[in-house]
Formats: C-alpha cells, structure tokens, sequence
C-alpha cells in the first residue's frame, strides 16, 4: 500500500494525501475519505519518508554504565514512560564500565542523527568534554552535574551526610566504603557528606578507615573484610551504596558480629533487596524513575527549540531501619 493507492480508493489526487499526511489543508469530506481508506487498510507512512519530513529520526540514545544495577533501571523506566508518550524509541546504549565504549556510542549516536541523547555519566574526562562539545544534538546529562549542560542528578553530599548522622548515633569508631573520586557524585560528593557528618559530631577522621571497591556486593565483601582486618574495632560501616553495604554487611555477619548491636550499617539507594533482609538495611531512597522522566522532559524540550540549558538537583528521604542503632 502506497500513496498512490490510497489516492485512487479515496478518490482524490496524491497532492492531496500528501497535503493530509503532513497536516496541510484538506477540506473536511476529502479528509474524511482518505482517514477511511487508511482505517480500512491500515497504512502507515513509512519511517524513512517520515524522517526526510520532518529532519526527525523518532530515536533517542540512551549511553548508561552498566545493566547491574537497581537505580539505572528505574531510572531507565522514567525516561521509557516518557519517550514513548511522545512518540520517540529508546536506544539503550551499555558502556559496561568503559570510557572508550561511552566516547564510541557518543560518537555512533550522533552519527546515525538520533534526535537527542540521555548519558548517565559517571566521570567527564577531557576526552568526554571534548566529544560533548562537538556534539550537534540535543543532550541531557543524568546522574552528575556539568556547568553549560542540561542535569538531572541526586543531592548526594546532602543525602550522605544525613545518612552519616542517622548511622552515627552511640558511635564513634566508623569504616567508609566507597568508589574511584573519578566519580564526582558516588566517589567524592558522598565521601565528602560523610566527612562533613564526622566533623560535625566531632569525630575524628583516620583515612586509614576508607577502603575503595567497585560497585558490586562482592566488591563490598571484599572491602569489608580489607577493612575489618585493618580496624577491628570499627562500631559502624557506612557504604557510599546499597550494594556496597548489603556486601559489607555479609562480610560482617558471617564473622559472627550483629547488626546493629556490634558494627551499625548502612548504605544509599534503597534497594529492593535491603528491604527484604534481616535487619532490613538501612538507607537513603533516591527519585531515581522521577530523574529518568525529568531528564526525558527535558530532553524533549531541548529537541523542541527551547536552547535553555535546565539544572535539576532531585530530593531525597532517609530512611533508619533495623542496622542502625536507635
């Protein structure tokens, strides 16, 4: 089924179906004949004519650091939701934890002319900068902040530093267990909320109860264990994440202390599973599906003609649970 075809069924010319195709003028009997043939048929106009009308590919990169992980995917469902009332498909891009891979799908994204492009970011390089400028389509940057781009991202010195309070109650001995200061939000905004809640109570801080892991519960296993032989003595270990916390807390437990009553826990992200374990962990839950839609409206702002760059820092809540001490 063509154009053509729907021209002659309908009864009119072809200048007249393309005029109603692309919302041009039809008079209302004429318009009425040709949405019948289409009903009737159900023709479509195809893809490629669509995107030489309108400059528009309906597609949309979206670049993230990895599938493991609870707070990606949520945020992923917001921007679907979103994206698809619109009309416009996802591309989802995994960049599994690699500069290189992230800097390619920049590349082949704008390339291929998707019409915008969402990156979960989790360090800017300068090769990451400089392939950001030298973007031509619109983009939102979810997860961090970047001073002349549009943001969606989580208040994370704050959030951490309310968690430190809620895990510092009757301690004064605490681990931290975080990632790479490459990372601004995860690695060094959190780090540095938890230091701030330490100087505030007055406690005080010995780099040698930091350790350093990647973002797996075996990561945080391993790190606890790294840590727990340096200082024993720790009262309280705080994960810069969910996972992280949830591994740290194995480790803990299967050495026969208790949470919270010997070593308190906790960690940011509220994951499903901290909920559903014994103590439930506690936490500090993140808008992460509100992010993925808020950076989706954005986007589809920016692709609409409104150049106005748009910083949003989202909320949060803390949430005292069974590893902390009351």
């Amino acid at each position: 089924m063509n154009i053509n075809e729907i021209a002659n069924m309908a009864g009119v010319s072809r200048a007249t179906v393309s005029r109603f195709l692309n919302d041009g003028y039809v008079s209302t009997e004429k318009r009425e004949r040709i949405q019948k043939v289409i009903d009737q048929t159900g023709y479509k106009p195809s893809s490629q004519a669509q995107m030489l009308r309108t400059k528009r590919t309906g597609q949309v990169g979206v670049i993230i650091p990895f599938t493991d992980s609870e707070s990606i995917s949520r945020m992923i469902s917001g921007i679907s939701v979103v994206l698809r009332q619109a009309g416009f498909q996802m591309l989802l891009a995994n960049a599994e934890n690699s500069v290189r891979e992230e800097l390619e799908y920049l590349k082949l994204f704008a390339e291929n002319q998707v019409d915008g492009i969402i990156l979960f970011a989790t360090v800017f390089s300068r090769e990451h900068k400089k392939a950001l400028e030298a973007l031509q389509v619109p983009l939102v940057i979810l997860g961090q902040r970047l001073d002349g781009y549009s943001c969606v991202y989580q208040d994370d010195f704050n959030a951490a530093k309310e968690a430190a309070r809620m895990l510092l109650n009757g301690v004064d001995r605490v681990g931290y267990i975080g990632v790479s200061e490459q990372n601004k939000a995860i690695g060094r905004a959190r780090k540095l909320g938890f230091l701030a809640a330490l100087r505030e109570k007055g406690i005080p801080w010995d780099e040698s109860c930091y350790a350093e892991c990647g973002f797996s519960a075996e990561d945080g296993y391993q790190a606890a264990e790294e840590l727990m032989d340096r200082h024993p003595e720790l009262k309280a270990v705080f994960g810069a994440t969910d996972t992280i916390a949830l591994g740290a807390m194995a480790w803990i437990q299967e050495n026969g202390k208790q949470v919270p009553e010997d070593v308190a826990v906790a960690g940011i992200g509220d994951m499903t599973l901290g909920k559903l374990i014994r103590p439930s962990l506690s936490s500090v839950h993140f808008y992460y599906q509100a992010s993925g839609q808020e950076a989706a409206r954005i986007l589809l702002d920016l692709m609409n003609g409104n150049p106005t760059n748009k910083e949003v820092k989202m909320g949060y809540r803390v949430l005292p649970r069974g590893t902390v001490r009351g």
